[in-house]
């Protein structure tokens, strides 16, 4: 049996006070908002989700489309957070903007779901497999996958081999650390592994300090900038 240890107050009740708040937080950590509706379970161990209204283009005059809302009863759907939900989060906690812009934001998705897909090929019911369509259709599958190997190693090769955060540019005192943080460890960290930018610092002995984290967000942006010209 577990040991459970009582409080009990100077009228002799009882209390589980700390035991009370924990659960209370576990259960705030896993619950739904009511917009989402119902059928959506409060599940604690989900981790931390983004609430957002899906879209759909709907046919609009003769040849023309709007987007408009098309959750189930018009609600709101919700999906597992990923860093940069985390990173905006925080950063509205200050009153401060999001680290990263919109569109860079759409390029670290991008390419995790390039490496996730890639790194996915051939495992049945992948998204990879639904290209194929099956019935001998092999061809269209590895077409697909060939795609994705080539657009990531077009990306890569735009993130480079240089040092997001050199060591020898920064003090001792304030780097708290010997060793260099890569463009390429950045963004995989970011978009791979969701990680923070403190996340990342910490992880290579760097100090958390405000200017070493702006010195690795204006690393991060110029990175990001990279990927996205590779697009065009």
């Amino acid at each position: 049996m577990n040991a459970v240890v009582v409080i009990v107050s100077p009228d002799g009740s009882a209390r589980l006070e700390a035991e009370r708040v924990r659960i209370d937080a576990v259960k705030a950590a896993g619950h739904v908002p009511p917009e989402c509706g119902p059928e959506i379970p409060e599940a604690p161990a989900r981790g931390a989700f983004r609430v957002f209204q899906p879209q759909q283009l709907y046919p609009e005059g003769a040849e023309g489309y709007s987007s408009k809302p098309a959750g189930y009863r018009g609600r709101s759907a919700i999906q597992r957070a990923d860093a940069f939900d985390v990173m905006a989060a925080k950063a509205a906690r200050h009153n401060k903007p999001s680290p990263f812009s919109p569109g860079q934001v759409q390029m670290g998705r991008h390419y995790r779901d390039l490496v996730e897909r890639y790194e996915s090929a051939g495992i049945k019911c992948s998204s990879h497999e639904s290209l194929g369509g099956g019935g001998g259709q092999g061809g269209g599958f590895i077409d697909a996958v060939l795609r994705d190997r080539e657009e990531i190693e077009l990306l890569r090769r735009r993130i480079g081999t240089g040092s997001a955060m050199v060591v020898r540019r920064i003090r001792p005192s304030k780097r708290g650390s010997r060793v260099s943080i890569t463009d390429r460890r950045l963004v995989d960290m970011v978009c791979l592994e969701d990680k923070t930018l403190s996340d990342v610092l910490r992880a290579h002995g760097w100090a958390i300090k405000g200017e070493l984290i702006s010195s690795l967000q204006i690393a991060a942006d110029q990175t990001f900038q990279r990927m996205a010209d590779s697009t065009h």
